[in-house]
């Protein structure tokens, strides 16, 4: 058989394709397999570990299933005015998360935060349906003091999609939800446009079902410059929430973790929570 420079171009381009081919199924595979260790990014901590915050605080270990500790932070204030259940992003733990709520209990709120299991000092396996039935059992947790007129459910990030949830399935104050997606599919979609996402992915947090069941007023925040949540998630989001109910708030150049920075947001949180 003669080599031909079309035979060669034929052979190359046939490694080629082979090559991009073995690349498609390793990056699938990696999709499907390695999920939970590209969207949560837990950090840990010794059982022993202690906190330290600038505000008063009781520490907590809940039992909300057998194998399972769900180790969460109460802060508390004199005469709050209510009581903010907090859902933190995809990474770190409650010795960041803990200092990021203070900015609230600065605003005479009490705090409820907890840890999602493998995260911090929480522990316990983790999927999809463990997300909602741990909030749950906080949420039941604070109803033993607040009354549910009381609470406000605040989520960030990959908190949204459990504040939302939760939202959908009690009466609680209000709803806010900083850096929110339609659903987690969406953004894997977005970031993954060639791949079959919705075979591969074993969570979806669909925000977007949860939200047209929310009957408390809901406040979105996102930055037209994040570079995680695509800002065009959260417009969907926005478009299928109760338009009556939903506030959507555009942080012109916020990014996806410093929205704080942005006067917009701290003006709109007083404006929401009270000075």
């Amino acid at each position: 058989m003669s080599f031909t420079p079309q035979n060669r171009l034929k052979r190359r381009l046939k490694k080629v394709l082979t090559v991009l081919l073995l690349l498609y199924v390793m990056i699938g595979a990696s999709l499907y397999f390695l999920q939970e260790k590209l969207l949560f990014l837990p950090t840990v901590l010794s059982q022993d570990y202690q906190y330290e915050f600038d505000s008063p605080y009781e520490e907590l270990f809940l039992k909300p299933a057998q194998d399972v500790s769900i180790n969460a932070l109460h802060f508390k204030t004199k005469n709050p005015k209510g009581v903010i259940l907090y859902f933190h992003g995809n990474a770190g733990d409650l010795s960041r998360w803990g200092t990021i709520a203070e900015y609230f209990v600065a605003k005479n709120y009490d705090v409820f935060i907890m840890d999602y299991r493998t995260y911090g000092k929480s522990t316990g396996k983790l999927s999809e349906q463990a997300f909602y039935e741990d909030a749950q059992y906080c949420y039941e947790y604070l109803l033993k003091q607040y009354s549910e007129n009381e609470i406000t459910l605040y989520g960030r990030s990959l908190g949204t999609g459990i504040a939302n949830y939760l939202a959908s399935r009690n009466s609680p104050k209000q709803l806010i939800l900083e850096t929110p997606y339609f659903s987690i599919l969406d953004v894997a979609k977005h970031r993954f446009p060639i791949f079959p996402i919705k075979k591969l992915m074993k969570y979806a947090f669909p925000s977007n079902a949860f939200i047209i069941d929310v009957k408390c007023p809901i406040t979105i925040f996102h930055g037209t410059h994040d570079s995680v949540v695509p800002y065009a998630s959260a417009e969907k989001l926005k478009n299928v929430a109760p338009s009556e109910l939903t506030t959507f708030i555009t942080i012109e150049g916020g990014g996806h973790n410093n929205l704080i920075e942005f006067e917009v947001y701290r003006n709109s949180i007083v404006d929401i929570l009270g000075n």
